[in-house]
């Protein structure tokens, strides 16, 4: 959630695909209720700047390569109270997403881009160049790549200062639960870093078939 810039046009519709093979591999870590905690980089050309943030994971069904949460931006210097954004996941899954956007305003140039970023992705990326991965397994590979997506401000309102018309490309470690995102939006600074780490909060949440954020 940089700060805003202009104001965005509404995300395209969201491109399904049908073809893949198996999900990616279960993990404790990802899991309703799990916390995360660490940093986003804002810095712009005119100075360095970081916020720290927590996220919470509210829903999650890998069946359907879907996720969501809440993410809460803190020492946020326009906001006089901690900023809480709703998300929504794409888990890249091969069956239900690729690791092509194909929306909120992304070519695959830029996915190319932000997902190279990611050390993890070197192993996968002539495949992805290729087709978008469909035809990759990622069922026993030891990263879970995502796209996360801010809906809505939960507590305050969208004269904020903040914006959320962008995305993160998101790539999370099964081994530690950590993880590692790139904030896409034309109108903000590029590849501001977001790195977090899982917490030792107790667990609290909602499955999917009964969520509702309260």
């Amino acid at each position: 959630m940089p700060v805003r810039v202009v104001d965005a046009s509404s995300p395209s519709q969201v491109l399904g695909t049908t073809s893949g093979n198996n999900l990616p591999p279960p993990c404790t870590l990802l899991s309703v209720g799990q916390a995360f905690s660490g940093t986003q980089n804002v810095s712009s050309l005119q100075k360095d700047e970081a916020w720290r943030v927590n996220v919470r994971i509210q829903g999650c069904d890998l069946d359907h390569g879907y996720l969501c949460g809440t993410m809460e931006a803190l020492n946020v210097p326009m906001a006089d109270t901690p900023v809480i954004t709703f998300w929504e996941g794409e888990i890249v899954d091969t069956k239900n997403y690729t690791f092509f956007t194909g929306k909120w305003g992304a070519t695959t140039e830029d996915d190319i881009k932000h997902w190279t970023k990611f050390a993890s992705f070197s192993p996968l990326q002539s495949q992805v160049e290729a087709d978008g991965g469909k035809s990759l397994d990622l069922s026993n590979y030891p990263h879970i790549f995502m796209r996360w997506k801010e809906q809505y401000f939960v507590n305050v309102g969208t004269d904020c200062g903040l914006t959320i018309a962008g995305f993160y490309y998101v790539c999370f470690s099964c081994s530690d639960g950590s993880i590692s995102g790139y904030y896409y939006d034309p109108n903000s600074s590029p590849f501001q870093k977001l790195e977090l780490k899982t917490t030792n909060e107790g667990r609290f949440g909602y499955s999917f078939s009964t969520y509702e954020l309260q």
